[in-house]
């Protein structure tokens, strides 16, 4: 499973007929691995028009309560993957890497087979997607606020998968990330 999680504007803003989204849902599509995209109530309609609603988790603003839900990469992360609980492993990405190649996520996926975590690494430098093996689910329902799996591959052995797509470093979450994408005529 490949997991998407759209958090701002700039998820939505035009990228040379595109969007930072949907160029990151097809590349994750392409990749040929099941895609889930945990997203909020007001995003989900825009999420499915790329993916199928059963593979859209839509977690709540508010609980039976009437109380804020928590918020977090964790949190998200934990919804992705009890949504999926079948899975053979578990790829992390944001839905703002525009640049990530379908490639890269399958190098990724590959590495889980033999090593309990693996992340993308370019040039040394640590990137998305992450991905954790079925032996680390119950870790990763876990995962609460904004700290993502970062402990989970500090606690286990992971496997840097060394990749030539410097695009596992590019995230666009300001506008400066945008115009700066755009410049480069991607």
């Amino acid at each position: 499973m490949a997991g998407l999680e759209p958090e701002g504007a700039a998820d939505f803003a035009d990228l040379s007929q595109d969007t930072v989204l949907s160029r990151s849902l097809r590349h994750a599509i392409d990749s040929g691995l099941p895609v889930v995209v945990v997203t909020t109530p007001k995003l989900a309609p825009l999420v499915q028009r790329w993916v199928a609603s059963a593979d859209v988790v839509v977690r709540p603003d508010f609980d039976a309560q009437g109380r804020p839900t928590p918020v977090g990469m964790g949190y998200s992360i934990a919804a992705g993957v009890s949504a999926s609980g079948d899975a053979d492993g578990w790829l992390i990405m944001p839905a703002d890497m525009p640049l990530l190649r379908p490639s890269s996520i399958l190098a990724v996926a590959a590495a889980i087979e033999q090593y309990p975590a693996a992340f993308a690494q370019y040039k040394g430098r640590q990137g998305h997607p992450v991905g954790f093996s079925p032996e680390l689910y119950s870790e990763l329902l876990d995962l609460q606020g904004d700290e993502g799996a970062r402990r989970i591959l500090a606690r286990y052995p992971s496997q840097a998968v060394e990749l030539d797509d410097p695009g596992i470093l590019v995230d666009v979450d300001t506008v400066e990330d945008l115009d700066r994408l755009r410049s480069q005529k991607v």
